[in-house]
């Protein structure tokens, strides 16, 4: 089955599509990629969404446009995918939206919103769309995040030692596989999130991120200010967890920066990076990791990626493009994935990931241009995924 994975994350610069061709092979899923291309949303649209993200409020207008401007926006992204990764030819589309709002509450998950209309997808290419991964999830107690779990556990499966994959987005998950236990998953804090926030402040939006980590490179971290970060309550509770940027924005940044004044913009980028390292690092540590597959956007950071090697001595790094994955198409890929096993009607989920009951199939299908067939149910799940061939990216 071909398939084209979207996805934006919390940094909600770009969309990100992928193209695979994916077959189940008894307990193993063979993934071939196609490759994948990067669609930035239009300035209007990414300004709608940076205005309506917590702790602002909006208005159901505003949600209303959303919708449809994310709809839309995925709607071109697949179709580009469709033509130039797959010549016009695919199975399925899934997309993830652009979460919103991520409910949580003492560390329970009470509802979650991605928004982007999928009518419009399935209008613009005639394919059916699988969409709105995250609320079944919640729906069965869990945290409906971080769901790349499963794809990481896939992936991992068969590596020595006590794996781990991180994906440094907007905020940083990571999926560890410990020998002989279920594979745990969770979100261990903010990646590019207030980073992000912060150049675009001290640039007045002149800038909205650290390029290649020169400007922390630039500063010191600063022990006082990351003292009070890491003391928020989040990095003490227990995984499964989930967290986003109803927490870890500009307000929040300026409220530390009130408890520990930093004049020097370089030092506080660099007291954030040193932040995402050493809660990293923490998480990492405290299960005993071996390795770590990293992707992201946050793995093109150099700064970044030299402060967690620095903060785990002795744990090998490496990017998951060793392991055949693009790292800027990781998570496209997976919830293509996640979108196959839906349609065979196979979980996508891990428990042990999430906190869910149980494990559930994920999403809704919105049909295409034909009536809507869907395989025939898988008899189980897979257990491994091996990466049969790549295709270069398109740009």
């Amino acid at each position: 089955m071909r398939v084209i994975g979207l996805m934006s994350g919390t940094s909600y610069d770009a969309i990100e599509a992928a193209a695979a061709d994916l077959t189940l092979d008894g307990d193993t899923l063979l993934l071939r990629t196609l490759g994948h291309l990067s669609v930035p949303y239009p300035d209007d649209l990414r300004a709608l969404i940076e205005a309506a993200l917590p702790p602002a409020a909006t208005t159901m207008r505003a949600v209303c446009e959303l919708d449809t401007g994310v709809g839309r926006a995925f709607a071109d992204a697949a179709g580009r995918a469709l033509h130039e990764l797959c010549d016009g030819d695919a199975d399925l589309v899934v997309s993830h939206g652009q979460t919103m709002y991520h409910w949580v509450e003492d560390g329970s998950v009470h509802g979650t919103l991605q928004l982007g209309q999928p009518a419009w997808i399935a209008e613009s290419t005639g394919l059916p769309v699988v969409s709105d991964l995250r609320g079944r999830d919640v729906a069965a107690g869990g945290q409906g995040a971080p769901l790349v779990g499963m794809t990481d556990t896939l992936l991992l499966r068969g590596l020595p030692g006590t794996p781990a994959a991180l994906n440094l987005g907007g905020i940083a998950n990571v999926t560890v596989l410990v020998p002989d236990a279920e594979p745990l998953a969770f979100d261990t804090g903010p990646a590019n999130a207030l980073l992000d926030a912060a150049v675009r402040h001290f640039t007045d939006g002149a800038a909205g991120y650290d390029e290649d980590g020169r400007r922390a490179a630039a500063g010191r971290t600063s022990p006082e200010l990351l003292r009070v970060l890491l003391d928020d309550p989040y990095y003490r509770r227990a995984a499964p967890k989930s967290t986003g940027k109803e927490l870890f924005h500009l307000p929040y940044l300026l409220r530390a920066l009130e408890a520990a004044p930093t004049p020097a913009p370089d030092d506080v980028l660099a007291t954030l990076t040193r932040l995402t390292a050493v809660t990293v690092a923490d998480a990492c540590r405290a299960q005993r990791v071996t390795e770590l597959v990293v992707s992201g956007g946050g793995a093109r950071n150099p700064v970044l990626m030299r402060m967690i090697g620095e903060e785990l001595p002795g744990v090998r790094l490496r990017a998951s493009d060793e392991l055949g994955l693009p790292s800027d198409a990781k998570e496209a890929l997976a919830f293509a994935v996640l979108g196959f096993l839906t349609v065979h009607g196979l979980p996508g989920t891990l428990p042990s990931g999430t906190g869910a009951r149980r494990a559930t199939v994920l999403g809704s299908i919105t049909p295409g241009a034909t009536p809507l067939r869907l395989p025939d149910p898988a008899s189980r799940p897979p257990r491994l995924m091996r990466i049969t061939a790549s295709a270069p990216a398109a740009r």
